[in-house]
């Protein structure tokens, strides 16, 4: 059940995606020509005025084909006939539906919570030493560490496992204060648990609940949406210095097995779909970040081409035929299918593992 539920939230992304630049096409006057869910050959078509709207077999994608988007029309209604704030604007609509949709799915989560975890220091464990005056205290609001600004309470385990495990620099709010607490020698080892057991971990408890009021519930959904953003960001900057490799990524495939074992795993129905939903926010705002990379053939891509081819001819004082950015866009286009090949493959593999 919970695979039929992951290929549906990914086709509905895709969907809302795409949603997006159609309703700014449309609003901008721009003609389309078809407005496709999915890859591949057509399952189910029906043409309404002047554009076909497609089913297709394979969900990894989608899109809405614009009159000019591809190279240079005489018809008035084509995109590359229209201003740059136009273009613009209907280029980046369909990130901005999926940040929106990422954080309304974060919105109804957030409505159901009775309270919220904020980061601050609760106590520590037996044996820490790096408590009082020159170090921590219980009560200290971390407000960041490592340079890193703290935005809810699980960033905090985040960054002291991306950190050296050794020292750690910490910006804290005490008696409404900030206080800087530089190179604190800190790193996880044993300490004992209440139950008489020993787990290894850095000694620090913290999450202070507050009661979740209407305010801090949007606070938190919001809270949630930029910190999904920043670990967006982490992850391609681990991918840009070889930290994580391709085995580490996943594509169409594994983001659908990603999604029904998490259900799988949750101990109830009502709390896989609350995870399952988390799953799907973050999905969602990765796909609106990701799409607006200066890379051709995404969105950010076709926006980078438009400024470029601008300034070109801005400088040069002659026109720039449409076509090249065609060929980068295809270019761009048949080398993403590629990559999503390779990705598609490796998951595949990673099912038999």
């Amino acid at each position: 059940m919970y695979i039929i539920i992951a290929i549906l939230i990914f086709g509905v992304l895709i969907a809302v995606h795409e949603l997006g630049h159609f309703v700014a096409a449309k609003a901008f006057g721009v003609r389309v020509n078809e407005f496709s869910i999915g890859m591949g050959p057509v399952i189910f078509q029906k043409t309404r005025g002047e554009t076909d709207y497609s089913l297709r077999l394979l969900p990894i994608g989608g899109f809405c084909a614009m009159e000019g988007e591809e190279g240079a029309s005489e018809d008035p209604r084509a995109l590359q006939n229209k201003g740059m704030l136009a273009r613009f604007v209907i280029f980046a609509a369909g990130a901005f539906m999926n940040f929106l949709a990422g954080f309304l799915i974060l919105l109804i989560l957030c409505s159901n919570l009775a309270f919220v975890y904020e980061p601050v220091i609760t106590g520590f464990a037996d044996g820490f030493t790096a408590q009082g005056a020159q170090g921590l205290q219980t009560g200290d609001r971390i407000l960041s560490v490592d340079g890193e600004r703290v935005y809810l309470y699980e960033d905090i385990s985040v960054f002291l496992n991306m950190g050296d495990g050794e020292s750690y620099d910490f910006v804290v709010l005490r008696s409404g204060e900030r206080v800087t607490v530089k190179d604190l020698p800190l790193s996880p080892k044993a300490y004992p648990n209440a139950d008489g057991t020993t787990s290894v971990r850095f000694g620090l408890n913290f999450g202070e609940t507050v009661e979740a009021t209407p305010m801090v519930k949007i606070k938190t959904a919001c809270l949630n949406a930029v910190d999904f953003v920043r670990m967006v960001w982490y992850s391609l900057k681990m991918l840009i210095t070889g930290q994580v490799g391709l085995s580490d990524m996943a594509g169409p495939v594994g983001i659908v097995t990603t999604i029904s074992d998490v259900g799988e795993s949750a101990a109830s129905p009502l709390i896989a779909l609350a995870n399952i939903g988390y799953l799907a926010a973050f999905i969602a705002i990765n796909l609106a970040v990701m799409n607006l990379l200066p890379i051709p053939a995404l969105d950010g891509g076709q926006i980078f081409l438009m400024y470029a081819t601008a300034l070109i001819e801005k400088v040069t004082g002659r026109r720039v035929n449409p076509k090249y950015a065609g060929y980068l866009n295809y270019a761009g286009f048949v080398a993403l299918m590629l990559f999503m090949l390779v990705v598609t493959l490796s998951d595949i593999a990673k099912l038999f593992v």
